[in-house]
């Protein structure tokens, strides 16, 4: 740090510095300024939405009530609900840039704290802190377990079940935050938390005795078997989840969860079995808790303990094997990717132009020989009849793919097989010419 002297100095300095100042003051009276722009932008940009959605909504019910009267409004009728869904999923993508209005649970912890996180950078460090936290506990809680089973102190079992308290409440609050800033985990797997958190206090209460004995050892090896499980979730998923991120297949909010979802379809089926497992040792937690209740000198903790291990055991079970005929059945499923509206638009008339175009050439491409036997002019518009139906698949799966950003590699095998067998067909029709 420089020392001035004497007083000249600094006064020349203080001089500089003022100059500097109103500098600042400037800067800042435009930061303000920007401020209330964005915030009236933000404002407008959410009234616009509800306005869509209200809209859309009209649209979609009269969609409902139309009965086409050919296959023309049929095929409109088919097209425009692909729009409206289309439309849907760009107002949520644009919607996650804009502020969310926080939880419930998020007011009662930390009050009417505006929680969001514009900036997308700060958004994906917030992820990873959260990430590197969860595998961080989880490995704290392992050493825990392993040094539960080898000794047995009451203080080391007291220290497990805060932390595990500890980590699930802090776990609730930083996924309440992720969700208002653009996070899609919900459903079973916020409210597993909530119920494990409500575990870990139940746990702590319980006092020392010959119940809590008798299931201390099973409890401290389903924690060794559930941490070593979800350490190898967290690998697999991270991995998969930056593979598809990469691919635009997945939210970059996107988060590693405890089960098993659609996208982990590929590379993380052989951890199913495992997961079973898992869910199994609740169920068994469940019942040998439910007979220690009746064991003399049992306290209320242990029938609660029990049904909180059932709930838990019984919504693990029942979500993560929904999610197995779910995606079986939604094998062939359109992505809908977020791009400007002329973009993605079906052009209905060029649509039924290109198909009524393709179909008059392939006919008249075909049958246009006078020099073949009735059985082969036969048997030739029945090929034609068939390859023009499987041309107005083709054709209308290609404008899907060119829309939405091109289809899985089992499809786009089967369209280079039809090109093929098409190619094939057209070469032994001019050889019989």
């Amino acid at each position: 740090m420089e020392i001035f002297g004497n007083i000249e100095s600094c006064v020349k300095e203080w001089t500089d510095l003022t100059l500097d100042y109103k500098q600042l003051e400037s800067t800042h009276k435009v930061y303000q300024e920007k401020l209330q722009e964005l915030s009236k932008f933000q404002s407008d940009c959410i009234s616009q939405i509800r306005h869509q959605r209200y809209r859309l909504g009209l649209i979609a019910k009269a969609l409902k009530r139309q009965k086409p009267d050919d296959e023309d409004d049929e095929e409109r009728l088919e097209c425009l609900s692909k729009d409206v869904e289309k439309r849907k999923f760009q107002l949520n993508e644009i919607e996650d840039d804009l502020p969310r209005e926080s939880g419930l649970y998020l007011k009662i912890i930390l009050g009417t704290v505006n929680v969001n996180i514009l900036d997308k950078a700060a958004r994906f460090k917030y992820k990873d802190e959260y990430e590197k936290f969860k595998l961080v506990l989880n490995l704290i809680a392992l050493v825990l377990s392993v040094i539960n089973l080898i000794t047995n102190q009451r203080v080391f079992d007291l220290l497990f079940m805060f932390l595990t308290v500890w980590y699930y409440c802090t776990l609730t609050i930083r996924e309440s935050i992720l969700k208002v800033n653009g996070s899609k985990i919900k459903g079973w797997w916020r409210l597993h938390h909530f119920i494990s958190t409500v575990v870990g206090g139940v746990m702590l209460t319980w006092p020392d005795g010959t119940p809590y004995q008798g299931f201390r050892q099973q409890l401290m090896w389903f924690h060794v078997y559930i941490s070593c499980l979800q350490y190898l979730q967290f690998r697999y998923q991270q991995g998969c989840l930056y593979r598809l991120k990469a691919l635009g297949d997945r939210h970059n909010m996107d988060i590693t969860i405890e089960g098993f979802h659609s996208w982990m379809w590929r590379g993380l089926t052989f951890l199913l079995p495992f997961l079973y497992i898992g869910y199994g040792f609740q169920c068994y937690n469940s019942y040998k808790l439910y007979k220690l209740s009746f064991v003399e000198g049992a306290t209320w903790q242990i029938p609660a303990l029990s049904l909180l291990f059932l709930t838990l055991f019984l919504g693990n079970t029942i979500t993560t094997s929904l999610v197995i005929p779910q995606k079986i059945k939604d094998r062939v499923k359109l992505k809908y990717r977020y791009v400007p509206l002329n973009k993605y638009l079906w052009s209905h008339s060029k649509r039924r132009a290109r198909k009524i175009t393709h179909s008059d050439s392939t006919r008249s491409s075909i049958t246009g020989t006078d020099k073949l036997t009735p059985e082969e002019q036969e048997m030739i518009a029945e090929l034609s009849k068939l390859t023009s139906q499987d041309h107005t698949k083709h054709v209308s799966f290609s404008e899907e793919e060119e829309i939405i950003g091109g289809g899985t590699d089992e499809e786009s095998r089967e369209n280079s097989d039809w090109k093929g067998e098409n190619e094939n067909t057209k070469t032994d029709m001019k050889k019989n010419e």
